[in-house]
């Protein structure tokens, strides 16, 4: 097997190179020509798929999807939003899955200029011990009866590498029957390693695919390699990770363009690793505490027709909504294509018990606790899955 340092020997013009996947194929639909084909879809271009997608085709094209995210869709959203629940309903029933995040680290060696994690912002940083783990876990448990928990730290390998996700993972199996990571991307064999310590996915957010404006937003540390990151996701899938979820950040480059490049990769990985199983995420971003301004702004109606496209394209994805969005927000979109929800969510190390004055990574919108939530989804008539997984899987 190659390692990371006979990967990094092999150069192009467009930098280093890592491994190989989706980051060589993905120059075939350069940026540029993609955003400018939004401008040309018609009213009858939309029609077309959407008579396409009434006629229950599982899965329409990337450019199908292309036609309902452009404007040209806008006045077709009530049908979008018909279909979207309907496919949702047929694949998911009337259910929304139901997960909270853990963050174990804030110190990170990358300088992602939008990030409150920056490695030059001025703060204490906070890596959590194994008992400030555990005391985590059994505050979270007294939250609510979750068994989905996302572990989040920043990307720094000496205090948050392999040996300590391996023991991070050990401490939370006995408290939560599925473990998912958002964390810096891996090796291949590191991926298998942590799914033995019972490790069943991995989140990871590409930020943007625009390949020319990345590194303007990731100037420094290992993020800064665009195919390292991008080709994760096939070591992801090599590795038999049970479930892939991927994202981009609304707010740094054309909303559209981005979403379409993901629609691209989930199309190719779902070729590639047909076992896995697969969700997305397209958060919109808020200030960070560097000064960050979005340089995009998408609408909630212009968030929602997303939504909606993105469960027409795939019945099948896993559609999932942060407290980062209202309440009045969610409760809308979970009757319209959203599966799962996070709730009662802190986003700095230790929020839930043990270091609560640590710096949060973004701010929170939904601020309601688990069990609110919770009775939200069932007043709006829905069940609420706190448990999708179990342990004799594993």
């Amino acid at each position: 097997m190659r390692t990371m340092t006979d990967n990094a020997q092999e150069s192009t013009s467009a930098g280093p190179r890592f491994g190989h996947g989706f980051a060589d194929v993905i120059g075939q639909w350069p940026w540029e020509e993609t955003m400018a084909r939004f401008s040309g879809f018609t009213d009858a271009d939309v029609r077309a798929v959407l008579a396409k997608a009434r006629r229950n085709v599982k899965q329409l094209s990337p450019d199908d999807f292309m036609v309902l995210i452009s404007p040209a869709a806008d006045s077709h959203l009530e049908e979008m939003a018909q279909l979207s629940r309907r496919f949702t309903q047929e694949r998911f029933g009337k259910t929304i899955s139901m997960y909270i995040p853990m963050y174990v680290s804030n110190a990170c060696t990358n300088k992602c200029v939008y990030c409150g994690f920056n490695h030059d912002n001025p703060f204490e940083r906070t890596t959590l011990t194994m008992p400030q783990i555990k005391a985590e876990c059994e505050a979270i448990k007294k939250l609510g009866p979750f068994e989905n928990l996302l572990l989040v730290s920043g990307e720094y390998p000496a205090l948050c590498g392999v040996d300590y996700l391996e023991e991070a993972l050990k401490v939370c199996r006995p408290y939560f029957h599925n473990l998912t990571i958002e964390v810096m991307p891996l090796k291949q064999r590191d991926y298998g390693r942590l799914i033995e310590a019972g490790l069943n996915g991995v989140v990871c957010f590409q930020e943007t695919y625009n390949r020319e404006a990345y590194p303007c937003y990731h100037p420094r540390g290992m993020k800064s390699f665009y195919d390292w990151r991008l080709n994760g996701y096939d070591r992801m899938g090599r590795a038999g990770v049970h479930k892939i979820g991927m994202g981009v950040l609304i707010g740094l480059e054309d909303w559209r363009t981005d979403v379409t490049m993901m629609a691209r990769h989930l199309r190719y990985l779902q070729q590639h690793y047909w076992r896995t199983r697969y969700s997305v995420n397209f958060p919109r971003m808020c200030p960070s505490e560097s000064g960050f301004q979005p340089n995009v702004v998408i609408s909630d109606r212009e968030f929602a027709q997303l939504t909606f496209a993105f469960r027409i394209f795939d019945h099948d994805v896993d559609i999932s909504y942060s407290t980062r969005e209202t309440p009045e927000f969610r409760a809308n979109m979970m009757h319209l294509g959203v599966t799962s929800m996070s709730a009662g969510s802190q986003t700095e190390p230790g929020g839930y018990a043990t270091c609560p004055d640590a710096l949060e990574q973004f701010e929170v919108t939904d601020h309601r606790s688990p069990l609110a939530v919770r009775d939200s989804i069932v007043n709006g008539g829905y069940d609420v899955v706190w448990k999708d997984w179990d342990m004799i899987f594993d």
